[in-house]
This record gives structure tokens, C-alpha cells and sequence, in this order.
């Protein structure tokens, strides 16, 4: 390097500048970029860079807290001004020509044509340039392999998604999205003039010859020529890239699993996932997609199950389309206790379930094998107990009772009731071990960023003047409508919600100390609302610098009871407790609150019952179907009941606390459950066929037999007469 004269103000650059010690590895191509303001002071000449980086040094040396940057560039002094930067380059030209030649590399070309083909879903030319590419010595990375893996893939099962035309409906076989693909495995920069290799003529005619079809926004189809030639050539590629010792990563090893599901080899595709984890891999619920489809296609029902469990073990959930699969799997073997372990399973991670999912519930119970099983005598104390202990809405204890199923599609009213059975549906819980769990993480999240013991304090008292039913954001409601804090709207609030509960217990009201300290709480009207609230020990002040919204949270969740407030709880407070259990718990334990123009509260309660697949103790499934309706009250549902009820309940509960019915009582209740039966029966009946007279009598007959009661006798009479005369018949009581 020629000697050259850098003119650097000294007293500038120590006042302006901090450095740290420079690594570097003597003179070089690295940049160095220096800022600084000219001052009225003698320069300091440096005939070389290493003068320089000596005087550097020796600044840092005496700077402990420094930190000197450095960018690779060529020595270029520009112009310097009254507030001026001096920018020094190294080699530039050098660099450019690298650069240059980066971009056209054989690697890089042959990396964007092949991103072009996976654009395109071009199979065909995305071998034409494999096989050129071989030929010519290139050397393949793992992003060449993984785009060749993905298209020979995508062919070998017959469909072919070219980048960003996913209509974002998730399947089981569903593809990886080539979009995915291009991302993984490059680090090269990219040709943004889209050069790639020439196709020869001969490549050209092949990929027309074998042309793909486009099939809407499902992707494109290829023929039955093209697939087995993209398994053949994809099973290649993959032995190659075995061979290079190119690094595996989880899309590549997934393409070669739904190349082995196109083969109807399950096993392969279960290999390639286990493949995963002794490669550091984390597996995805898509890995495990070929192997369960293939498994669950060719009846392999061990071996799909044992797919679920290696999911599960490794972190993996698995959604409606893997549990539609074992569903079908399940009830083509005629495993009931499978059948019936998918559809806890539905239940637990699937609200509605969609209408392929529903269909095949229907042939399920429809099915001979669906009406031979199920336990005749049962203890009802301990499946109730079970219930309870579930958090309502389901037992887990098996089949219940014997006989062909009744399935009906209906809708549940307002009221929580449902319009073919009559039976009342379950407001769930979130399940106790999740519930549990769902406390634990509020609780150490809430003392991580509470100051001190505060927290705990607060677990202490809930513990000494617990349980409560409800609990009252204090400062959401007291803040409702004008902005300002008004305490005479917390008190409507609390009393109202009170006359709501089964205790008539005051609820617990969370309000902040500040709220509780202001001037405006030394007014006697409020002051005596405070005392009335400490009286009644409901009211928890939370201390200064603390963050209230952990602690009316908290409460709710540990008494599992309701939460009167506006806040939606979307801030990022609660999106650490996560997108799965929180918004279950949130819909079916928030209150939110209005005023009426007189001032009245007026609550907007949960839903009357969740919209989740319930089974009952008598054995019975309600299952919410998936549709486009936006509102509860329309949405369908299966009632599924045994048409003939063959059960024996053992019931221990009666022996002592309980009154039993009389003879009257018990023929009414008798009456009322069957005729509610057979009147929804006869509802799908009349929605299939015309009714003949001898069928409308038996229908009216059941009907008003239904309603007879010891003391409206005198009032059903006419009612009976004028039933006859719709009929044109006589109605016969035989007893």
C-alpha cells in the first residue's frame, strides 16, 4: 500500500469517540468509518493505517466502556464539511467483482431457476435442470435439493401447489407449501432478473407432452406417468443428497415421506419422522401427516394409533383432520373403545366439528357394531361424580346403556335446551388438570412482575376469606361510560351480581389503592361504600405499583367463578397465558355489564351452555356441527340417544338423602322423557314423509298424554275433545 497522509483531530476523536479493543488481524480490506466534528485544534498526521489502528488501540486502552465498529469497504476519503464524515474503502473493486461473480455462479443460476419452476409447479423442468446440473458438476445445496424434493413430491401424490396458491384449508395429505420451501436452506443472494438455465428444446416438449392440468385453486393435477416418473426420480434425488452429505431439514425429509405415502409405504413415511429426532429435528404435525394417512388408509389401526402416541410424546397435537383420519380408521375396524377415545379427543381440542367429521359420527352410531356395545348397569353416583369432577359435560367411564342409537340433527335454544330431547346442556369448564395448571402459570407469571411478596399476600387472603362467586373488576366498572371514577357504579354492580348468585354472597372487589386513597374516597358517601366492602370482607385493595388486572384474574380462576368486566383481555398481559386454554376459560366465566338509562345494571351473561361435543350421564352425545352461521342459536347439532333405552341404573345415591317419587310422580316422569323422545322422532318423521291419519292419531294421542298432570285434569279435557276432532277420531285411555 503507497504511504499516504490521514489528518485526524486527536483531542475530537478521544472527546467524541469510544472504542474498544480492534480485532484486527493486521492491514486489510476492512473498513473503518470515523464521524466526527472539525474543532480549531493541531491534527495529528498518520503515514500509514497501522499508525492509525496503533492510536486507536491505545485510546481504547485507556476506555474501558468503548466499542470501536468496523464495515468492509475500500479507502475512499471523501469531502470533508463543517460537520463532515470521512468514509475510508478498501479494495471496492474487488469486492464488486465478487459480488459479480456470486451472482453468476452455476449455484446461484441453477438456485433461481429452480424457484422459478417451483412458481409454476413445473416438474418436468425442474429435473431437465437437475439432470443438467450433474452433468455440468454443479454443486446442490440444501435449498436445491429441498425444492426438487418438494415439486417430485408433489407430483408422485398427484397435485402439484405451486408457490403462494394454497386456498388455506388444511388437509391431512396437505402439501408443503413451496413458499416454505424456497425460504429454507439459502443463504445465496437472490438474481432479481430472474435467470435461470435454458431448457433444451427437447426438455420443453417433454414437460408439454406431460402436461399438468390446472384444477382451480386446488393446485394442478398431473398425470399418472408424470407420478410415477417424479417418484422415481425423487427417490434419486434423495439418495443423492444422502450421498453429498447435504443437511437434512425437516421439509426434505417430509417431501421423501409423502413420496413413500404416493408408494402406500406407511413405515418409510413413520422412518422419516423418526429420522427427525436423532438429527436434531424438531418434528411438525405436517411431518407426521403421510405416515397417519397411509397407516389409517390401508387399515392399519396399531400402527396409526402408535403414530398419535409418538406425536403426542414429542410435543405434537394432533387437529380435526389427523383425528377425522382415526376416526375412520377407528370405526372401519369396529374398535369401539377407539371410537370413543377420538371423540374425547374431538371434544378436547375441537369446539364444532366440521361436516365430513359429523358424517362419520353419524355411520358410527348408525352402525350395528355402535349399538352392541355399551355397559347395562352402571353405577349414576359415580358417573355423576365423574362429571362434576370433569367440570361438567362429560364422564369418560365408556358406553352407557344398549340398543340401536337415535340420531337427530336439532338446535339448542336459548335457554340451553335441546329442541328434540329436552335435555339441558352443560356450561364446561376447562378440564381440572388443565384448569389447574392454567392457575399455576397465572400465579407465577403475576409474582415474577409483582414487586415483592405482594402476590403472595394477596393467594394468603383469598385462601383465609375465600371462596367467592364472582368477582369484580373494580376499576373497569367504575370507569364505565364517562371515564371517571364513579364508586356508586361498583356498588350497583356488586349488588345486583350478588342477587344472581346461589350464595348471595358478596363479590370480590378488586380495586386499586390509589382508587381507594384519593381525595374523592374521603367524601362520606363513598367512604361508607368502603367500609361497607371491608365489612362484608369482599373488598382486596391492591397495592401501590402493582398491576390489578393479575389479581381479579387470579381470583376468578381459583374459585372458578365468574369475572364481571369490559376488558376483552387482549393487551399483552394476557397473551402470555396463550391462545388455547385462555379464551375457553374467558367465554365461559366473563360477565360484561351495561347501564340502563334509569341507571340499572344490566349483565350479559355466558352463553347457556358451550358449544362443545357433551355426553350425558345417561350415555347420550349432543355434537355441534361446524357451518358458516355466526350465531349460536343456529347452529346444528347431532342429538344422539339410545332409540330404546336399555339401561340399569344402579343409583347408591338413593338410599337415604333422597325422597322417592310416588307412583303418580313416577308414571308422570316416565311419560314426559318418552313422549319428548318419540314427539322429536316424529319431527324428523314429518320432515320425510306425509303422515297418514292412523299416524297423526298416534302422534296427537302421545302428544296430550304427555301433558296430563294430576291437577290440570279439569283443563286437558277440552283439549282432548278438540284433538278428536282434529283427528276425526277418539282418543282411548287404557291404564
Amino acid at each position: 500500500m503507497a504511504p499516504f497522509t490521514l489528518n485526524i483531530n486527536t483531542m475530537q476523536l478521544r472527546n467524541s469517540l469510544t472504542f474498544s479493543k480492534p480485532k484486527f488481524r493486521g492491514p486489510s480490506t476492512n473498513t473503518i468509518t470515523f464521524s466526527f466534528i472539525e474543532r480549531k485544534q493541531t491534527a495529528t498526521q498518520f503515514s500509514s493505517l497501522k499508525s492509525l489502528l496503533e492510536t486507536v488501540t491505545r485510546f481504547s486502552n485507556g476506555t474501558p466502556a468503548t466499542c470501536f465498529r468496523y464495515r468492509m469497504c475500500s479507502l475512499k476519503p471523501k469531502a470533508s464539511t463543517s460537520c463532515s464524515s470521512i468514509s475510508y474503502k478498501v479494495s471496492e473493486r474487488v469486492k464488486n467483482n465478487k459480488k459479480k461473480k456470486n451472482k453468476d455462479s452455476p449455484e446461484v443460476k441453477l438456485k433461481n431457476a429452480l424457484d422459478m419452476c417451483s412458481k409454476r409447479g413445473d416438474v418436468m423442468g425442474a429435473l431437465s435442470l437437475y439432470d443438467s446440473a450433474m452433468s455440468e458438476g454443479v454443486k446442490l445445496g440444501q435449498h436445491h435439493y429441498g425444492v426438487l424434493l418438494y415439486l417430485c413430491s408433489s407430483a408422485a401424490v398427484g397435485v402439484v401447489l405451486p408457490a403462494k396458491s394454497g386456498s388455506g384449508a388444511r388437509t391431512l395429505n396437505a402439501l408443503v407449501s413451496s413458499s416454505e420451501v424456497l425460504n429454507e436452506g439459502f443463504n445465496g443472494s437472490m438474481d432479481t432478473n430472474g435467470r435461470y438455465f435454458e431448457l433444451d428444446d427437447n426438455a420443453r416438449l417433454n414437460s408439454v407432452l406431460n402436461s399438468t392440468e390446472k384444477h382451480g385453486n386446488d393446485g394442478i393435477l398431473v398425470s399418472e406417468d408424470v407420478k410415477k416418473y417424479a417418484l422415481q426420480r425423487g427417490l434419486e434425488v434423495y439418495e443423492n443428497m444422502c450421498v453429498d452429505k447435504v443437511q437434512m431439514n425437516e421439509a426434505a425429509l417430509t417431501a421423501v415421506a409423502r413420496m413413500a405415502m404416493s408408494m402406500g409405504d406407511g413405515d418409510m413415511a413413520f422412518e422419516m419422522v423418526k429420522q427427525m429426532k436423532d438429527l436434531g429435528i424438531s418434528p411438525k404435525l405436517r411431518s407426521y401427516g403421510p405416515a397417519l394417512s397411509t397407516f389409517c388408509n390401508n387399515g392399519e389401526l396399531d400402527k396409526a394409533f402408535a403414530v398419535e402416541k409418538h406425536m403426542l410424546e414429542h410435543g405434537v397435537y394432533p387437529e380435526e383432520p389427523e383425528l377425522e383420519a382415526l376416526l375412520r380408521v377407528s370405526i372401519g375396524a369396529g374398535n369401539s373403545d377407539k371410537v370413543y377415545y377420538v371423540l374425547h379427543k374431538l371434544r378436547s381440542s375441537v369446539r364444532k366439528v366440521s361436516p365430513t367429521t359429523a358424517s362419520l359420527i353419524v355411520d358410527w352410531f348408525k352402525s350395528k357394531q355402535a349399538s352392541r356395545v355399551g355397559k347395562r348397569k352402571w353405577d349414576k353416583r359415580l358417573i355423576m361424580e365423574a362429571i362434576e369432577n370433569n367440570g361438567g359435560g362429560w364422564h369418560g367411564q365408556g358406553w352407557l346403556g344398549k340398543g340401536k342409537w337415535a340420531v337427530v340433527h336439532t338446535t339448542i335454544g336459548k335457554d340451553g335446551m335441546c329442541k328434540c330431547c329436552g335435555v339441558h346442556l352443560t356450561t364446561i369448564d376447562l378440564d381440572p388438570i388443565e384448569t389447574e395448571n392454567f392457575s399455576k402459570s397465572v400465579a407465577s407469571l403475576a409474582m415474577m412482575r409483582e414487586k415483592g411478596s405482594n402476590f403472595q399476600k394477596f393467594q394468603k387472603w383469598l385462601d383465609y376469606y375465600g371462596p367467592f362467586e364472582a368477582v369484580v373488576d373494580a376499576a373497569n366498572v367504575g370507569l364505565f361510560g364517562q371515564g371517571r371514577f364513579m364508586p356508586h357504579k361498583i356498588n350497583a354492580i356488586a349488588n345486583e351480581i350478588r342477587q344472581k348468585l346461589p350464595s348471595k354472597k358478596f363479590p370480590l372487589i378488586i380495586l386499586h389503592n390509589k382508587r381507594i386513597k384519593g381525595d374523592k374516597m374521603d367524601e362520606p358517601i363513598n367512604r361508607a361504600l368502603i367500609d361497607k366492602w371491608n365489612n362484608a370482607d369482599a373488598l382486596y385493595a391492591t397495592p401501590f405499583g402493582s398491576n390489578d388486572d393479575w389479581y381479579w384474574l387470579y381470583g376468578a380462576i381459583k374459585f372458578k367463578c365468574l369475572i364481571v368486566t369490559n376488558d376483552e383481555m387482549r393487551d399483552h398481559l394476557f397473551q402470555l397465558l396463550g391462545n388455547d386454554f385462555f379464551p375457553k376459560w374467558k367465554e365461559r366465566h366473563q360477565v360484561h355489564f351495561s347501564f340502563s338509562d334509569t341507571g340499572s345494571p344490566v349483565f350479559h351473561m355466558p352463553p347457556p351452555c358451550s358449544v362443545v361435543i357433551q355426553e350425558s350421564e345417561e350415555g347420550h352425545w349432543h355434537i355441534p356441527i361446524e357451518s358458516e352461521l355466526n350465531y349460536e342459536s343456529e347452529i346444528r347439532w347431532l342429538c344422539i340417544t339410545r332409540a330404546k333405552l336399555g339401561m340399569v341404573c344402579k343409583d347408591s345415591s338413593t338410599s337415604k338423602d333422597s325422597k322417592p317419587l310416588q307412583k303418580g310422580e313416577r308414571a308422570r316422569s316416565a311419560t314426559t322423557n318418552v313422549s319428548a323422545k318419540e314427539s322429536c322422532q316424529n319431527l324428523v318423521n314429518l320432515e320425510e314423509k306425509k303422515e297418514t291419519p292412523q299416524e297423526l292419531y298416534k302422534n296427537v294421542r302421545d302428544i296430550f298424554l304427555a301433558s296430563v298432570t294430576s291437577d290440570k285434569n279439569n283443563s286437558i279435557l277440552s283439549d282432548i275433545e278438540a284433538a278428536e276432532l282434529i283427528g276425526g277420531c277418539t282418543i282411548d285411555f287404557q291404564i
